[in-house]
C-alpha cells in the first residue's frame, strides 16, 4: 500500500494572557528513569541537580512534552489484538489486522511530516474509509489514547471503528469538561486549552474525500506546544473517523497528570511554560544488589587479569602443575 501524502496543517496562533499555574509534580510512572547522567537544556530555567543520576523528568500537561520517538507503546493495544507487524528496510513499521481493514504505519523514514498513519477500510482493496495522522513531534501518550480506543473497538467484535458517529459535540466533549475555552461556530469549532498552547478544530461543510486522504484538507485537526516548528506538533482526522476515538484523543489531551520524558527530548521552547521536576532513580531492591555486586566481582576479576604481565603468563603456562606427580622413570 502507497500512504497518501500529508501536508502539516497551518496552526492558528493563541498567545496566552497568563503564565499557566504550575502543577505538583507526581511521576506517572518511574519509566525511563534509568541511571544517567543528566542532560540540562541550556537555558534551562529548572535543571536537574548535578547529584541526581537520572536523565527523566516528569512533565506537566501532556500537549508540551513532545514525542518520546518510541512506537511501542502505541503499537501494543493493536498487537495485542493479533495484528500482524512487518518493517522496510529502511526501519519504518506497518502493522495491519488480520483481515487487513485496519493499517497502521509508523513512518520515521516516510515521505513526509506524518510519523503516524491510521487507516481504515471498509473494503481492503479499496481506498481508506478514513485516515488519522500524527506528525513526528506529537506526544507519544496521545497516539497510544487513540489506538487503545481502535484496539478495544476491534476486540469488541463490532464495526463502531468503521461505521461509528461522526458526530462534532462528542469529539469535543472531553476539552469542555476539562475547562478548554471552546467556541462552536457555524463553520469552524475551536476548543482552546487554558494556557492557549494546545487546541483542537472542527471545520464543517462539504469537503472532497480524496482532498482529505491527500492531507490537503481535513475535518478536524489538534495542535500544541510553542509555536516554533521544532516545538509544535500537529494531528489530523478526516471526516469518516468516527468521533469516539477523536473524544479519546481528547481525553489524553486534557489530562493534567505528569508525563517520564529525558530532559534532551523536551522542546526547549516548551520549557518556559511549565516546570520540570526530576526524578529520583528508583531504590534498588536486595536482589538488585547482589546481581551488581556479582557483576564487579566478575569486572574487577578480569581487570586484574589484564594487569598480569604476558610473560609471566608464559612461563606459568610452561611450568608442570604442582597438583600433578612427577613421572618416575623406569630402571
Amino acid at each position: 500500500m502507497r500512504w497518501p501524502a500529508v501536508h502539516p496543517p497551518t496552526r492558528c496562533t493563541k498567545s496566552s494572557p497568563h503564565q499557566p499555574h504550575p502543577l505538583p509534580c507526581r511521576p506517572s510512572s518511574p519509566a525511563r528513569a534509568a541511571s544517567a547522567n543528566p542532560h540540562t537544556a541550556p537555558g534551562d530555567p529548572n535543571p536537574c541537580p548535578p547529584t541526581l543520576l537520572t536523565g527523566t523528568s516528569t512533565f506537566p500537561r501532556v500537549y508540551l512534552a513532545g514525542s518520546t520517538f518510541t512506537g511501542d507503546p502505541a503499537l501494543q493495544p493493536l498487537l495485542d489484538q493479533g495484528f500482524r507487524l512487518h518493517h522496510d528496510e529502511l526501519a519504518n513499521v506497518f502493522v495491519s489486522s488480520p483481515e487487513e481493514r485496519i493499517r497502521l504505519g509508523y513512518l520515521p523514514k516516510g515521505e513526509d511530516a506524518a510519523l503516524w498513519k491510521i487507516a481504515v477500510h471498509s473494503d481492503p482493496f479499496g481506498p481508506p474509509r478514513w485516515l488519522a495522522t500524527f506528525d513526528n513531534s506529537t506526544p507519544t501518550e496521545l497516539v497510544t489514547a487513540f489506538t487503545a480506543a481502535l484496539a478495544h473497538d476491534y476486540a469488541q467484535g463490532h464495526d463502531t471503528y468503521l461505521y461509528g458517529s461522526t458526530g462534532r459535540d462528542r469529539g469535543f466533549q472531553p476539552l469542555v469538561d476539562a475547562g478548554w475555552r471552546t467556541d462552536k461556530g457555524p463553520h469552524l469549532s475551536v476548543s482552546v486549552a487554558p494556557d492557549g498552547l494546545a487546541e483542537m478544530n472542527h471545520v464543517r461543510g462539504a469537503l472532497d474525500h480524496q482532498a482529505e486522504l491527500s492531507g490537503y484538507q481535513y475535518r478536524w485537526s489538534a495542535s500544541g506546544g510553542s509555536d516554533d516548528y521544532r516545538s509544535s506538533w500537529h494531528a489530523t482526522f478526516t471526516t469518516h473517523t468516527p468521533s469516539h476515538l477523536i473524544a479519546a484523543t481528547a481525553t489524553a489531551l486534557a489530562d493534567l497528570t505528569p508525563v517520564p520524558r529525558y530532559e534532551v527530548e523536551i522542546p526547549k521552547r516548551n520549557l518556559a511554560a511549565a516546570r520540570v521536576t526530576p526524578v529520583p532513580p528508583p531504590v534498588p531492591t536486595p536482589l538488585d544488589v547482589r546481581h551488581a555486586t556479582a557483576a564487579r566481582a566478575r569486572s574487577a576479576g578480569h581487570r586484574a587479569l589484564a594487569h598480569v604481565p604476558a610473560k609471566a603468563m608464559a612461563m606459568a603456562a610452561s611450568r608442570p602443575s604442582a597438583s600433578l606427580p612427577t613421572p618416575s622413570r623406569r630402571r
